[in-house]
């Protein structure tokens, strides 16, 4: 099994997002159970996976999880030759503005002490806030994986969207279109996502603005995506700036 590639040219004929998932959909979250089996059956591939060039990998946790959440998939992309480390930032609170702006001082500190750029990894809601850091200091971001992440409405079509309000998801919604239309991502993007996915409608995923963008499916739940091993390889496949035999159109 292994990734699976999604032509741009077939992102139109997806069906936009109603609307949280249904409820009944989060039982099925339960097949994470079988991720860590699958990690040990994939690690010949895992283990083949191209290598990274030492280039500094910030990992951004998802909606309510501490950093501890990314451990699994740092320490696998550190073996590989990246630099990883967490965001700093603690659990993530959903305080979407306010931790972006954080981040970019992070960044942006990074940048002008080593003129680096940086590769960004985000799960979920860490997603949409490494977007959001990719949109506005797009030259200290040299790439952009994310998993997961709602790309339309925010908040809107995720599990999330009772404890954020309407109002707020309207805010949400309307901003991300603005923005999308004004000043659409130019960062090279990886983007997955899976139909199984329990907690965010997966139609949300679909990213129809970004210019630079490779939309990859993966069979995993949204909690498992986080332990993955075709997520694994896809992320390190997308930040060695190569592409794995392992993902396949």
């Amino acid at each position: 099994m292994s990734a699976t590639v999604i032509p741009n040219s077939e992102l139109a004929s997806f069906d936009s997002p109603t609307g949280p998932p249904a409820k009944s959909r989060l039982a099925g979250e339960i097949g994470v159970i079988a991720e860590p089996l699958r990690l040990a059956l994939n690690s010949r591939r895992l283990i083949k996976a191209p290598r990274g060039n030492g280039r500094r990998a910030v990992l951004v946790p998802g909606w309510k999880a501490p950093e501890a959440s990314m451990l699994p998939i740092g320490t696998y992309l550190s073996r590989l030759g990246h630099r990883t480390t967490g965001w700093g930032l603690g659990i993530n609170d959903q305080d979407v503005e306010e931790t972006r702006d954080r981040m970019i001082e992070q960044v942006s500190d990074r940048f002008e002490k080593t003129g680096e750029a940086v590769n960004l990894i985000g799960w979920s809601l860490g997603g949409v806030i490494a977007r959001e850091v990719a949109r506005n200091v797009p030259t200290m971001v040299n790439r952009l994986v994310t998993y997961g992440t709602p790309v339309l409405g925010g908040p809107t079509h995720t599990v999330g969207a009772a404890n954020a309000g309407r109002a707020e998801c309207e805010r949400i919604t309307a901003l991300q279109e603005h923005l999308d239309e004004t000043d659409p991502i130019q960062v090279p993007l990886t983007a997955i996502f899976t139909r199984r996915d329990g907690a965010v409608d997966w139609r949300s995923c679909i990213d129809r603005s970004s210019t630079n963008v490779t939309m990859l499916e993966v069979k995993s739940t949204h909690v498992g995506l986080g332990i993955d091993p075709d997520v694994w390889v896809a992320v390190a496949s997308a930040l060695a700036e190569t592409d794995s035999p392992t993902i396949k159109n």
